[in-house]
């Protein structure tokens, strides 16, 4: 039978650990990170017993609503530029922000044989519609636009170019036949060393400024155990192993 102390002492530290492991995260997340994400949720739920609510699209519009109020707590961002506004708006706290992977652009179709290794296809236009993300909103569609350019093929293309509102938008373009090929992240297509079916170019790096991806906390979620331990798991080996199994670089 426990004495009037123990059981203090015992309900101090019930209360203490439902704090501790009850608590629960709002989380924005670019869509191109959609697939690690899922995968990291349950793995980061299950380590810390806490619970992760999250959010999936375009990293612009995420920042419109973080400005406007929205309850997010951590962002994990499609950039880096992002993040750092959100500290210059004082909405982020900034010695949180870190590079939790590098990203890579992909040319890809499900038609075997249209897309070549050296990205030819786009000069040679056999083809009805090219999908890009929203350059405007999406950090993926400005180095698609970026890459084309650099190739002096971004006049040509401008009339058959289809623009999703953000990569998993222009990925179900390319899926479903209504682009003949787009412009998605390497994260969509590949996982543990195999591609999707269809034909792709891997977009050489010098063609587009580095996709360095990083997260913070934000100053709603400064209070909030959840947040930071969810983006100290971002750094933990299972939730690295993950990134770097659908192609991203760490």
């Amino acid at each position: 039978m426990r004495t009037f102390w123990q059981h203090i002492i015992f309900v101090i530290m019930t209360m203490a650990s439902a704090t501790a492991h009850g608590a629960e995260v709002q989380v924005a997340v670019a869509a191109n990170f959609t697939g690690p994400m899922e995968m990291i949720v349950p793995l980061f739920q299950q380590a810390t017993g806490h619970k992760a609510v999250v959010a999936y699209g375009t990293v612009g519009k995420f920042y419109a609503q973080i400005k406007n109020g929205a309850p997010f707590e951590v962002l994990v961002s499609a950039d880096e530029a992002t993040p750092r506004r959100l500290e210059e708006d004082d909405l982020a706290i900034a010695a949180s922000r870190m590079t939790y992977a590098v990203g890579k652009l992909v040319l890809w179709s499900t038609k075997p044989g249209l897309v070549d290794e050296q990205g030819a296809v786009l000069k040679r236009g056999d083809f009805k519609h090219l999908a890009v993300a929203n350059p405007k909103l999406a950090v993926y569609g400005a180095a698609a636009v970026g890459v084309m350019m650099k190739m002096g093929a971004q006049a040509a293309l401008e009339p058959k170019l289809v623009l999703g509102e953000n990569i998993t938008q222009t990925y179900q373009f390319v899926a479903t036949g209504n682009a003949d090929l787009g412009f998605v992240a390497l994260s969509q297509i590949y996982k543990d060393g195999q591609y999707a079916a269809g034909s792709h170019w891997l977009v050489p790096a010098e063609l587009y400024p580095p996709l360095k991806q990083d997260a913070v906390l934000l100053k709603r979620g400064e209070d909030n155990p959840a947040a930071r331990a969810l983006l100290d798991y971002l750094q933990s080996d299972p939730a690295r192993e993950i990134i770097r199994s659908f192609g991203y670089s760490l």
